[in-house]
């Protein structure tokens, strides 16, 4: 498995939808023929994805919000990105820092 760097900033591909089905009362990724049911601790991950958050910052918010050591909670979290990234659900784009 190939690491994700803690400057990438992770998104849903534009064809790829998070959605809440009501009527199930849960949620799902939705793309073109496929359906992915995501349990609650990776719904934790997903719904922390933005176009201003990296991946560094994702696992310390995880890290402080689970009380747990950051390497552990980096290994879990990278794993299953992984997973979405090579399923072509997710993509990943270097962020520049900032640089004041």
């Amino acid at each position: 498995m190939r690491r994700i760097d803690e400057e990438a900033v992770l998104a849903l591909q534009p064809w790829v939808r998070l959605q809440h089905d009501r009527r199930r009362d849960r949620w799902v990724l939705l793309a073109p023929e496929r359906v992915l049911f995501p349990c609650p601790v990776a719904m934790a991950v997903l719904t922390r994805l933005g176009p201003d958050r990296r991946f560094g910052t994702i696992l310390d918010l995880l890290a402080d919000e689970y009380e747990a050591p950051r390497e552990a909670i980096r290994a879990d979290v990278e794993a299953m990105l992984a997973e979405l990234i090579a399923r072509a659900y997710l993509r990943t784009s270097a962020k520049e820092a900032a640089h004041d």
